[in-house]
């Protein structure tokens, strides 16, 4: 009987895990398919497969329109495989690479987050837009885009607004993260700034770790790196601004304790692991390079998954003043590391 009971909870694991590959499989396979090809077109044209991987998802964003078969192995893609790709991405870093950066990109993280939220709070009262809205963009911007604004969203005070204030928001960002992942890079080599200063750039700028990823390592490895580990800074940023929002509206919808677990990013954690790996030099070159690789790839199936899902039209749907509030805000926090960087290298 015991053996019985055994072989069917094993039987019913099986089924499980086959009922998931299943369901994701189709996206996830579209996903990798368009990261081929988009490599394939880097390979033979010499641009940067970021960008042919974003623009050949934005041709199949069809694929997600009405919750289609596909659609949920592209919300994993562009999440689930992302943060394990950003995750992996810490075998290129070591100790001596930060500490070569020196503490200017945290204290340009700290400022930029916290003048960014001020000014948006600040922004919203002269145009007359609700507090919560400017926070709630602000925050967004300041930090990691949609993550961001989901997490604040869900401590701050419920009004009927709140639902489509955060739909707005996480549009508004991916969108104007989207075209900054493709323009930054352009303006920036205008200043002929070193890799380093670009990476700072980039990654204290754009909204979403998938585009400061594509940004920067479009440029060059050494930009990409420090865009990641910049852009890692301030998704570091979220926990205590979301725990102190919690505080100053006293949200009674969160605790403490489960504010940690559904807001702390854990890919940080095996970013943070694989930094100190890589340093302390225990792992093989071997495993080294194919850990670069299989984030890499990965990377590029969650950029061809986010271009799936990007709906520039639906941002033309929302109030004139919401929209130039958000663009306000991308604008300040831009200028504001602009002119940190061109201050360090002067």
């Amino acid at each position: 009987m015991t053996e019985s009971i055994a072989e069917r909870q094993s039987t019913s694991r099986i089924g499980g895990l086959w009922g998931g590959f299943t369901r994701l499989a189709p996206g996830v396979i579209v996903a990798a398919t368009i990261a081929a090809a988009a490599t394939f077109l880097s390979e033979h044209y010499t641009a940067p497969v970021m960008v042919y991987a974003l623009l050949l998802g934005m041709a199949f964003n069809f694929l997600t329109e009405d919750q289609g078969r596909a659609m949920p192995g592209i919300e994993f893609s562009s999440r689930t495989l992302l943060r394990l790709a950003v995750g992996l991405l810490g075998v290129q870093i070591t100790i001596s690479d930060i500490l070569r950066l020196g503490p200017t990109p945290v204290v340009t993280v700290i400022a930029g987050v916290t003048l960014t939220i001020g000014f948006g709070i600040l922004a919203a009262r002269v145009m007359k837009v609700d507090r919560a809205f400017g926070i709630l963009t602000s925050g967004a911007v300041a930090i990691c885009g949609a993550s961001a604004a989901m997490a604040i969203s869900s401590v701050l005070p419920h009004s009927e607004r709140l639902e489509r204030d955060t739909v707005f928001t996480v549009i508004g960002v991916t969108t104007l993260s989207t075209t900054a992942m493709i323009v930054y890079p352009i303006i920036i080599t205008q200043f002929h700034l070193d890799h380093s200063a670009v990476g700072m750039f980039l990654g204290g700028t754009i909204h979403d770790v998938a585009q400061v990823v594509g940004a920067g390592y479009s440029v060059s490895e050494e930009t990409g790196n420090v865009a990641t580990f910049t852009k890692l800074l301030r998704v570091a940023m979220l926990l205590p601004v979301v725990m102190m929002l919690a505080v100053a509206f006293r949200s009674g919808q969160a605790t403490e304790g489960n504010i940690v677990s559904r807001t702390f990013p854990s890919f940080l954690l095996l970013f943070v692991a694989l930094v100190i790996i890589g340093s302390l030099g225990v792992l093989p070159p071997e495993v080294t390079e194919f850990i670069k690789s299989a984030s890499r790839w990965l990377l590029v199936t969650a950029i061809a998954a986010l271009g799936m899902k990007t709906k520039l039209k639906s941002i033309a749907s929302v109030g004139g003043r919401a929209i130039a509030l958000i663009v306000m805000e991308t604008l300040f926090l831009a200028a504001f590391v602009l002119v940190v960087v061109l201050w360090q290298r002067v």
